[in-house]
């Protein structure tokens, strides 16, 4: 078995590589799209015929700053001309063969990636194959990098947590975050809403972060994006196949909905229990909040 999660530095430094000699190349719109009518020069993107990774599932895995528990939780996926998120709430129950029922959160502090994607495979019907861990002290170093990301805050936002060196402090409107009022913005969850209300605010800032990447201007900038993230950014991908899922990407349009549900009690712990999709075989099934507990 080829290692996967220390390979992160190494990786992102291939890909800066490959990335500068495609700029010195031809501009990316050459590299996706080919040469102009008429060009007598053939412009090829080595990343293409890895396009492909585009239809592979992949989970992407947000840690907090402890990196045990994973705050973010999506599946992503290419298809017809859209890039689609799927969200799933780090409360979603999960009744795990190996580890006993627990929250989707916990699935990585308990086995790893490998245990994330059995169980996401198992309960969405489909396979997820691959799988991207980033600390979200990430996110706020992309956000600097890119000069910002603009966001319509919804409201006021205030919470400290001096633990995990937390504070956030945002005043309502668009603005643009910038560092840590990025990653505070990902993480407040203290409101009546909680993780459903934060899995929403996710939804805006991810949108402003896929506007941001796919502007032709950073989309050439995107190997050394990647490289920012450094050791903090842990994946099973190869460098050719994070190539071809970008090609893949480029020119799609971004679909972030969240997986529904509703929240129920089991054994006096809140969980929320998932509407995945039904079964191919068209079963009716029983629901996790009448086999486990009450709903709210």
């Amino acid at each position: 078995m080829r290692p996967r999660d220390d390979r992160g530095p190494i990786l992102m430094a291939i890909a800066v590589g490959l990335g500068g000699g495609l700029l010195l190349a031809a501009p990316l719109t050459q590299l996706l799209d080919g040469p102009p009518a008429g060009s007598n020069h053939e412009v090829v993107n080595p990343f293409s015929r890895w396009a492909g990774m585009g239809d592979k599932e992949v989970v992407i895995l947000g840690t907090d700053v402890g990196g045990g528990n994973t705050d973010v939780m999506y599946t992503l996926r290419v298809e017809n001309g859209v890039t689609k998120l799927t969200q799933v709430p780090r409360d979603t129950f999960i009744d795990s063969a190996r580890f006993g029922p627990l929250k989707a959160n916990a699935l990585y502090a308990f086995g790893g990636p490998d245990a994330v994607k059995q169980e996401l495979s198992k309960h969405l019907g489909r396979p997820v194959q691959h799988h991207i861990l980033v600390n979200l002290s990430v996110i706020r170093r992309l956000g600097d990098a890119l000069g910002g990301l603009e966001v319509d805050v919804p409201k006021r936002m205030y919470y400290t947590d001096k633990t995990q060196g937390l504070y956030i402090d945002l005043q309502p409107g668009r603005q643009v975050l910038r560092g840590r009022d990025i990653e505070g913005f990902l993480r407040f969850r203290h409101d009546e809403l909680g993780d459903i209300g934060r899995l929403d605010r996710q939804k805006l800032l991810l949108k402003a972060l896929f506007d941001q990447l796919t502007k032709p201007e950073n989309l050439v900038r995107m190997p050394a994006l990647l490289a920012a993230a450094g050791k903090d950014m842990k994946t099973d991908l190869g460098p050719m196949e994070i190539g071809g899922l970008m090609t893949a990407m480029g020119g799609t349009r971004l679909d972030a909905e969240r997986l529904g549900g509703r929240p129920f009690m089991r054994d006096g712990i809140s969980y929320w229990e998932a509407e995945w999709p039904a079964p191919s075989s068209g079963a009716a099934s029983t629901s996790q909040s009448e086999r486990y507990g009450s709903v709210f």
